[in-house]
């Protein structure tokens, strides 16, 4: 027989992950010469066996990184566009913040106008510009906070103290609470019964049925 006159009838290698390390598992490797017998590989064969399955396990390591690798990326580019669609999406809440206040002002001046003010021009057009300020700043995205007659929330509203009313309901609004898209941006501040009796000054009387024909 010739050197190399030989066939391989198997030459494969096994690999496994054990606590995060390659190990290789080698089959027996069977060759056989022109005539059919068995012979041993070569040491230089049996080298290159191992090295290729140890190359195989490396090569698979590293694309089983590479792939967590893109993954946190993909993850890490999702979470970067997040943060930014919500920093342009809420990056006029402060200046809206700056504008509540003069919203505030027009609304405490135009209910506090005296009855024989009604109807003069001039206060008309206070009316006008208050109107034509909210409407604009609910363009934008803003909107009022319900709070009369709702059971106090933490979350949108503040207390700013206690009166005889209904156990944990709003009574009175001390300032207008806001919301700009869906975050709160402006707690309402409310007055909430104590529950000393069940109706506040805010809550209509009971209706009585009117039996008179």
């Amino acid at each position: 027989m010739t050197a190399g006159s030989f066939t391989q009838t198997r030459q494969t290698a096994r690999w496994k992950r054990v606590s995060g390390k390659v190990m290789i598992e080698e089959e027996r490797k069977d060759f056989l010469d022109d005539n059919g017998d068995a012979v041993a590989p070569s040491e230089e064969t049996a080298s290159l066996i191992r090295e290729l399955a140890e190359q195989k396990a490396k090569a698979e390591s590293n694309l089983a990184g590479w792939q967590r690798a893109q993954a946190d990326f993909v993850n890490y580019k999702r979470r970067t566009e997040q943060e930014k669609e919500e920093s342009i999406r809420f990056a006029n809440s402060y200046l809206l913040l700056r504008i509540l206040p003069v919203l505030d002002d027009f609304e405490r001046a135009v209910g506090s106008l005296p009855a024989e003010l009604s109807g003069d021009p001039w206060v008309e057009g206070i009316k006008h510009i208050e109107r034509k300020l909210r409407t604009t700043l609910e363009a934008a995205g803003l909107s009022p906070i319900k709070a009369v007659g709702e059971l106090f929330d933490p979350r949108i509203h503040e207390a700013v103290r206690e009166e005889k009313g209904k156990q944990g309901l709003v009574l009175r609004e001390a300032e207008r609470g806001y919301r700009f898209l869906d975050r709160v941006i402006r707690a309402s501040k409310v007055v909430v019964g104590n529950g000393d009796e069940e109706a506040g000054p805010e809550q209509e009387s009971p209706e009585h049925t009117d039996t008179s024909s």
